[in-house]
Formats: structure tokens, sequence, C-alpha cells
């Protein structure tokens, strides 16, 4: 117990950097809790820091005698460090469900962004981040211009989901619910290798 009591920070700072690094994980069940939890990361983050810089402080008090002290002070920084410079974990998860062949977009008001990507093995995402993070998935199809979806799995607060897109010329991905469409959900293309 007692060192637990002592290193309550080093263990706090390595809970948090397993946070950090789950995050593509567990961000998307969040939904709307997701901005609070980001705020609420933040503040962690800051306190650490505060916290690293007073035992830096007290470090030197003590004439860096303190082993223990300087072992912790170590593993802090290095956590600190990484999360500074790969805010979203150390492991990019979103490489291993393959390539990109379509990548689309738009933001929106109050920063909210869509982006949509077609990966290589015929299986879509699309990731929603407005007051919260939505992810819908599916299968897709590809027939002339059009792209079909299905088996699509909803994110959290969405009721439906598109029926098809059309890329048109001026290099916009159309979305439309259904046949009787007559307004579509227009994302802009970032990058498109269909045709290649």
């Amino acid at each position: 117990m007692k060192f637990v009591k002592r290193n309550i920070w080093v263990i706090a700072a390595l809970i948090f950097f397993l946070a950090i690094n789950t995050l593509y994980f567990w961000e998307v069940k969040l939904g709307f809790y997701a901005m609070p939890m980001t705020l609420i990361l933040f503040i962690i983050y800051c306190v650490l820091v505060i916290v690293l810089f007073r035992q830096v402080y007290i470090a030197i008090k003590e004439k860096l005698k303190n082993k223990k002290r300087l072992i912790s002070i170590g593993i802090v920084s290095i956590i600190l460090f990484l999360i500074y410079f790969r805010p979203y974990g150390l492991i990019d998860f979103e490489k291993f469900e393959g390539g990109d062949l379509l990548v689309a977009g738009r933001e929106g008001v109050a920063n909210c962004r869509t982006v949509l990507k077609l990966k290589l093995n015929n299986k879509f995402v699309e990731k929603s981040i407005c007051f919260g993070v939505s992810d819908v998935r599916g299968n897709y199809l590809i027939k002339g211009d059009s792209i079909f979806f299905s088996n699509v799995q909803l994110g959290r607060g969405e009721k439906s989901y598109y029926q098809f897109a059309v890329i048109n010329q001026s290099n916009e991905l159309r979305r439309f619910k259904d046949d009787n469409d007559s307004l579509p959900d227009f994302l802009y293309i970032a990058k498109n290798e269909l045709k290649k």
C-alpha cells in the first residue's frame, strides 16, 4: 500500500498513457460524452505536468540523491513527452483497416467534421465529430460511377444511412438516402484512387 501511495502520480500517468493509446477503441462509444472526456484528459495532462515540475523542484532541493524520485520523474517525463508528440497514441490502429481508395469529407458549423473512407477491402468507415463522435461502418460496391452501401452498422445517434453515392464532375461525392432523394448530401473528395 505504501508503494501505491508514494507512486500514485506515476501510476496515474501510466493509466493515462494507456487510456490515450487505446482511444481509438473507446472514443466512439462515448458519443456525446467524447467532448467532456477530451477536456478531462487535457486537465489530467496539465495536472501531471504541474506535479512533474513539483517533483523536479523537490529532487533539486534533495540534490538529486533520491534515486526512486529520479526514476519516477524519468518515467513520467517520457510518458508526457510521448503523449505531447503523439496525442492519439503511439499506434495508428486505423492503418490495420486497410488502405484508402477514396477519402471524402467536409467541415460544417462549429468545427463539426465528417470523413468517409472507402477501404481496399470493400469496406467503408465514416467518422463524424460534432459535439461527440459517431462511427458508421459497412460494405460498398461500385457500379459505374455509383457507390452502393450495404451491411451498414449505424453509429451512436444515427437512425439511417445513405443507400448510394455518385461522384460528380466537380470532384464531389453526392450521397442519397434513396432513389427519391432530391437533396443529396455533399462530401468533397480529398483522395480518389478508384479509377486506377
